[in-house]
């Protein structure tokens, strides 16, 4: 199933944002829905859209991690591919999650967001360009595969979720910085987790 591409790629986390929450049509939201307000050939943009989702407390629950894991890792091997559109299966496409929750997470998100779009502008871009920006897509693609472990720990799939979301956002922008400090975040976490698991 490929869905149609229907809306202009957001260009900061406000405006993803916004595009997220303009999809529920009813109580629930499905994949389907968001990937029609967002556009099929938007791969860094939906990266970047289900990592801010994963970061908010829906990552608590049960089965998002994993299936986010899946979702990502979907889309970033046909990103890898550089495929023009996305096609994803029926059974990823028809997923629902609460239209009440959405909003909860958007409105949590809201203000971070905002910081963050401020505090952003175009530099470092060696990092966002050329082999640098396919090594960073990889890294937002193969790591969620370590979220289905962790999925009883969200806390822990959060800090993941927001290291691709600073990746893909810097991506997005050309903002190396940001793609510098998921990196990072992805070091910490792990240290962390191997002295939470040892």
């Amino acid at each position: 199933m490929t869905a149609t591409q229907q809306a202009t790629s957001p260009r900061s986390l406000t405006e993803l944002l916004d595009i997220l929450e303009e999809a529920p049509d009813g109580k629930k939201v499905t994949v389907a829905e968001m990937l029609r307000h967002i556009g099929d050939r938007s791969f860094t943009p939906l990266i970047l859209a289900i990592s801010v989702i994963v970061v908010s407390p829906i990552s608590g629950i049960p089965t998002v991690p994993t299936f986010s894991a899946l979702l990502l890792l979907t889309i970033g091997v046909q990103g890898l591919a550089r495929r023009d559109h996305l096609w994803l299966p029926g059974f990823l496409m028809r997923r629902q999650i609460p239209a009440e929750r959405l909003h909860g997470a958007i409105n949590w998100l809201r203000k971070p967001c905002a910081w963050i779009d401020r505090h952003s502008r175009p530099r470092l871009r060696i990092l966002t360009e050329g082999a640098p920006r396919v090594f960073a897509f990889a890294v937002c693609t193969f790591l969620p595969l370590v979220w289905p472990p962790l999925e009883l720990l969200p806390m822990f799939t959060s800090v993941g979720a927001f290291a691709i979301a600073l990746i893909a956002f810097g991506l997005l922008t050309h903002d190396g910085l940001y793609t510098l400090l998921g990196y990072s975040v992805i070091g910490a976490g792990a240290g962390v987790t191997t002295w939470f698991l040892l």
